[in-house]
């Protein structure tokens, strides 16, 4: 019996093992901003924006005129401007790439 006990117990700790490192893993992972979350537009160099794969309006990448972080940016890209995506893929993409996440 507790041969059999044994037998079925090893895939199951394999698995929650697989489960624990898949969770770790998942807590490095990229966290959007607050939905709602808007820059403020007068210290913003560009007002364009543009639809994610989500389907939610998002400010496009822009210079800030203060020199200060942009409300609701996500990243500043090599290039100097701040990026507002809401996903880790693309961010920067056009602009040299992810310099610093804020």
């Amino acid at each position: 019996m507790e041969r059999i006990a044994l037998k079925y117990a090893r895939p199951f700790a394999a698995s929650a093992i697989a489960l624990l490192s898949l969770s770790s893993a998942s807590a490095l992972a990229y966290v959007a901003p607050p939905t709602g979350t808007a820059p403020d537009e007068a210290n913003l160099s560009n007002h364009n924006t543009y639809t994610n794969r989500d389907g939610n309006t998002v400010h496009a990448p822009a210079r800030s005129l203060s020199g200060k972080t942009p409300e609701g940016a996500t990243a500043r890209c090599r290039d100097g401007t701040y990026s507002f995506s809401q996903h880790r893929s693309g961010t920067c993409s056009r602009h040299g790439g992810v310099a610093d996440r804020v």
